[in-house]
């Protein structure tokens, strides 16, 4: 449970902590509602969101539903995404086993929309242990790619670059002694941009944030969750990020980056194999998001005091990485 902290940009988050108040705001969404047994605070980032579990009884039936506050505002087109992607083949029944949670309704004062919570582990705790779990994982981010429903928003390779370098920038002011490294990072990562505009990029629905923590593995089934980034976008950057975070948490979990290099490998075979002829450079794009990715991880890192000591590990396999690149 995460620690309440005083939020001047969602002070009503104590309200929507407060039992007795939740009740009378989502009585009106669950007619049947008898009682709200427990609320916990998940997660806040104060100044911008929150996450809030809900434990109901309702009609004699306990369950668990989850709010999503965001502080600039009721995230309407994410909800709206999600309550499509619901409907349009991801419901909790879908035959193939690839779902995202139900969406069930918005609390206008917090600036909530609340979803079913979902059960199952992180697929990243079952990466080792499952070897089914690549291929399916290949299957869902398909999924995401080839069921489109609308969405206004766009993430572009100068998005992506531009996000990167801002993140770099802000890491090498803080951290001087790597600056000049930093610096030679931003330019090589926008030559692989140059790359990547060399050739027609396809645009694709694309979760954004695709990452093994992201999916939950309830025995065969796969919930797809955090669909916040949720866009129109190169169909690599999902691909590219998955396997980015994969060797970043090997590198991390046991000093060497190659761990799963093997599940890396089938995860990237199964999805090029579900796609069109029409894109042969999907796979050095996917690479080359792999790239962007690793070095995105030096500025999370340093935002995370306990990954801190990963850093110059990261930076060398970072360089590596784009040695090898310049090389073929």
């Amino acid at each position: 449970m995460a620690e309440i902290f005083s939020d001047p940009k969602i002070p009503w988050l104590p309200f929507a902590l407060d039992r007795q108040l939740a009740q009378q705001h989502l009585a009106s969404i669950f007619p049947g509602l008898q009682g709200i047994k427990k609320t916990e605070l998940l997660r806040h980032k104060p100044g911008r969101r929150a996450l809030i579990a809900y434990h109901l009884e309702t009609d004699g039936v306990e369950g668990i539903i989850l709010g999503k506050i965001r502080a600039k505002g009721t995230d309407y087109k994410s909800y709206g995404s999600q309550r499509a992607l619901w409907e349009n083949g991801f419901h909790g029944q879908s035959e193939d086993g690839l779902s995202v949670p139900k969406p069930l309704g918005i609390v206008e004062p917090w600036q909530m929309w609340l979803q079913r919570w979902v059960p199952g582990q992180p697929a990243t705790e079952l990466l080792i242990t499952r070897p089914d779990l690549p291929e399916k994982i290949a299957a869902l981010a398909h999924k995401i790619h080839s069921h489109s429903v609308p969405t206004t928003k766009t993430h572009t390779i100068a998005t992506e670059l531009q996000i990167l370098g801002d993140r770099l920038r802000e890491f090498s002011h803080q951290q001087p002694q790597w600056q000049t490294q930093i610096q030679h990072f931003i330019a090589q990562s926008e030559q692989l941009g140059e790359v990547l505009n060399k050739y027609p990029r396809p645009t694709t629905t694309i979760h954004r944030d695709f990452y093994p923590d992201q999916i939950l593995v309830d025995g065969n089934h796969l919930w797809l969750v955090d669909l916040d980034l949720y866009c129109k976008g190169d169909p690599a950057v999902d691909l590219g990020n998955f396997i980015a975070h994969m060797t970043e948490y090997s590198l991390r979990t046991w000093g060497n980056p190659d761990a799963l290099v093997r599940k890396e490998q089938i995860l990237k075979t199964a999805f090029l194999a579900k796609q069109s002829p029409n894109n042969p450079h999907l796979s050095q794009a996917i690479d080359i998001y792999i790239i962007l990715t690793l070095l995105r991880h030096i500025a999370i890192s340093w935002r995370i005091p306990n990954r801190h000591h990963h850093i110059p590990a990261l930076i060398e396999l970072c360089g590596d990485r784009l040695l090898g690149m310049e090389a073929n």
